[in-house]
């Protein structure tokens, strides 16, 4: 099938190489010409675990190509996906510009019957509001699709090759079936797609974002009251999630959920609350509680060192929002660092992947090292905000030698605390009792 993709950020580069990798011809469109001409050399503008392999791949088969020349995208594409960004607007809502512009000039452009399928994430209604704008450009005949996108960072390939589901928002029967045949290669073992009309297919995407955020949100409150009452959140959490109506995933407290979609999706859909005389007043609960999250574990690290904060070297680990990606929009590590920055601490950085997008927040303010242990000399203590994997089995031993107080301030929960105690380290998690550091295990 002759594809194309409009917009090469996140999930369009992701979309549009996963399709191409199933056999598909696949045109990714984008208006900024460096992202254009860093992908024609092979430069892949995102982190993802396995992403350029599978672009090189599909870019020598001739099944995969990138553009700025939209005219030609839409001259060569029966099905048109659009995946550019709807970043919220100052009151939370979000922003359909970009959407609105491209539907816009892609009507404009049709020769013939085109099927435009909407993969960015959308409020209601939009399926309406982008038909009216195609519709008021050209006479040609056109179907519209929702198909939001659920993928994970640091895990999308996988879930977009082996879906959980794939939905379908559309009335018409035989785009329905052309969806299908486009989807069928990641259907093999089993039938996933789901079908439902546009409406319906856009409250999905948001609501499943909420409902994941929700349950970090209470897994974080529950956590907070364990501290208080000396319970453990990990035995919590176990007895919780094996519940098979509950289910173990999204149930790891920590410093708050952040990244380009959580955030934005439970704001959105509050807004759309309030559009609607439908407040969402859970919705707002988990946003309230997930702000909280992330000022109380900086507070942690704040009231250990009192008065002595501005005399404080942090060595912190982690700056992605999560693993597996160099995405920092609303990460909690970048909140945390500048509630500490703001007491007079002093910070030392290292990310796997992430320092790169993190200079632009911190400029000169924040040194940041590419080996780990270089970011431990000089610090008083270390500070976890990313639960990266090279983190969980850490050398302990010259991370007490290179640390002037050997504390370690866990915002993962990545350690047994009994095990860190015995390594002559101070050990201070979410929801777990603090055990006393004793003499050090060799």
């Amino acid at each position: 099938m002759k594809i194309s993709v409009v917009g090469v950020g996140y999930v369009g580069l992701v979309a549009g190489t996963c399709l191409a990798d199933g056999g598909n011809h696949v045109i990714c469109i984008d208006n900024d010409p460096s992202k254009i001409e860093k992908l024609h050399k092979g430069q892949v503008p995102i982190y993802e675990p396995g992403l350029s392999e599978i672009i090189e791949r599909n870019v020598k088969a001739n099944r995969l190509q990138f553009t700025t020349d939209l005219a030609e995208a839409v001259a060569n594409s029966l099905v048109i996906f659009l995946a550019v960004g709807t970043p919220p607007k100052e009151d939370g809502s979000a922003d359909l510009t970009a959407l609105l512009a491209v539907a816009k000039e892609v009507a404009q452009l049709m020769d013939g019957y085109r099927i435009i399928v909407v993969k960015s994430t959308v409020p209601v209604g939009t399926h309406q509001k982008v038909s009216e704008v195609m519709a008021a450009e050209t006479a040609h005949p056109f179907d519209y699709v929702s198909n939001p996108e659920f993928l994970k960072e640091g895990a999308a390939i996988d879930d977009f090759f082996k879906p959980d589901r794939v939905v379908i928002g559309s009335e018409n029967p035989a785009v329905v079936e052309i969806m299908k045949q486009i989807y069928a290669p990641f259907m093999r073992k089993s039938e996933r797609l789901m079908v439902m009309d546009p409406a319906s297919a856009e409250v999905t995407k948001y609501a499943s974002n909420a409902l994941l955020a929700t349950k970090i949100s209470f897994m974080n409150e529950i956590a907070n009251l364990c501290e208080k009452v000396g319970a453990d959140v990990n035995s919590v959490r176990k007895g919780v999630g094996s519940d098979s109506r509950i289910g173990n995933a999204f149930l790891f407290p920590g410093v708050g959920y952040g990244g380009s979609c959580f955030p934005k999706d439970v704001n959105a859909l509050m807004k759309m609350g309030v559009n609607n005389d439908s407040p969402m007043t859970i919705v707002e609960a988990v946003e309230d509680a997930n702000q909280r999250q992330r000022v109380k574990f900086a507070n942690k690290v704040i009231e250990y060192f009192g008065e002595n904060c501005d005399k404080t070297t942090l060595a912190v680990w982690g700056l992605a929002f999560k693993a597996k990606t160099d995405d920092i929009r609303e990460s909690p590590a970048i909140a945390g660092i500048k509630i500490l920055l703001d007491k007079g601490i002093q910070i030392r950085a290292h990310d796997p992947v992430a320092m790169e997008n993190s200079r632009g927040e911190f400029g000169d303010n924040v040194p940041m090292f590419e080996d780990s242990y270089e970011a431990l000399e000089g610090a008083d203590a270390l500070v976890i905000f990313t639960d990266w994997q090279e983190f969980r089995t850490p050398d302990f031993e010259r991370i007490r030698e290179k640390l002037s107080k050997p504390v370690i301030f866990d915002g993962r929960n990545l350690y047994d605390p009994s095990f860190v105690a015995k390594q002559g380290i101070e050990y201070y998690c979410i929801g777990r009792p603090v055990v006393e550091p004793g003499n050090v295990t060799v």
